[in-house]
């Protein structure tokens, strides 16, 4: 997500009212290099085992009829030379969901939509992207044996795509959500003795693809249904703080414990298979700034985040 504003968000301390306000001046004044924010496309991590023959790998689309943050042309597109460099197809997704626009794709990916509402007006309340039909035709596809990546990164995003993913099961919080043992100055970094859980997504196909830590860029937190894997779980301490307007944090903005709560999971649904998220930058490459600071899988902390990405969609078109 805005990636330069996130780096600020790890100084702040939501116990103590003097780190609201001086974050709040900092986020007012980060908003200025958004507009520098451009995607990373010389990142280019080497695939030494692509998972498909070029061109010849299931078809994934992305979602941008709904006011989408992440484009295939835009943010996302480091996201998109990846999964093309391991073999997959990846298109544009320019219809509302249906049985009709869904029909020749195998992976949807959706990340960070938004009603129209919210579009320039990141303030609640924040509706949902999706309408009802929209929400019932996934759900179905899915079932039937479709594969959906659901990404909702912090608020006014929880809000656009809560609905849908309270269809199976993920109840998002609308707010920053930040680890309980950040560092200073730090993205949220999550590994085998913090949050990260081992299962089939973290080993990979064999040895060389396991991952042993996942760097995050401030996202979003959400609650998994029973039946979920989870992959990232806050730990003690963690909270998502849940403000009016997104970047204006106050005294009294309310806080939510987030404990045992996932930034990432993934859940099988009927002959389907769902990957949620709760944060977008640490799946694709971002130049921020004037000297152009490398931010999500480029930045040097996160050398294990393209690996990662590649074994969720793996695991969802059913390569792993």
């Amino acid at each position: 997500m805005q990636s330069v504003v996130k780096l600020l968000l790890v100084m702040k301390r939501p116990a103590t009212p003097i780190f609201k306000s001086v974050f709040i001046i900092l986020a007012i004044g980060a908003r200025f290099t958004l507009s520098q924010q451009v995607p990373d496309l010389e990142y280019r991590p080497p695939i030494p085992n692509p998972a498909y023959s070029s061109g010849k790998g299931p078809y994934v689309g992305i979602d941008e009829a709904h006011h989408n943050f992440h484009t295939a042309n835009g943010r996302f597109e480091p996201f998109a030379q990846l999964l093309r460099r391991d073999g997959y197809v990846v298109g544009r997704l320019r219809e509302p969901l249906s049985s009709t626009s869904l029909k020749q794709i195998d992976v949807v990916v959706i990340a960070n939509p938004i009603h129209a509402r919210n579009q320039g007006n990141w303030t609640l309340p924040t509706p949902s992207a999706y309408s009802k039909k929209e929400i019932h035709a996934l759900r179905d596809w899915v079932e039937t044996g479709g594969s959906l990546l659901l990404i909702a990164d912090h608020m006014p995003f929880p809000g656009g795509a809560g609905e849908l993913a309270e269809s199976f099961g993920f109840r998002f919080s609308n707010g920053f959500a930040r680890f309980g043992n950040k560092q200073p100055g730090k993205p949220d970094t999550f590994d085998l003795a913090n949050g990260l859980k081992a299962n089939v997504v973290i080993r990979g196909r064999n040895a060389t693809e396991g991952v042993d830590e996942i760097v995050t860029f401030t996202g979003s937190a959400f609650q998994a249904p029973a039946a979920a894997i989870p992959l990232m779980v806050f730990g003690p301490g963690s909270v998502s703080l849940e403000p009016q307007r997104a970047w204006q944090f106050k005294d009294d903005t309310p806080q939510r414990p987030i404990e045992g709560w996932c930034q990432g999971a993934i859940l099988e649904v009927g002959e389907g298979r769902v990957a949620v998220f709760g944060e977008a930058a640490m799946f694709t490459a971002q130049l921020a700034g004037p000297d152009k600071r490398r931010i999500g899988m480029s930045s040097p902390q996160a050398k294990q985040n393209h690996q990662f990405l590649l074994n969720v969609l793996h695991w969802l078109s059913g390569a792993l």
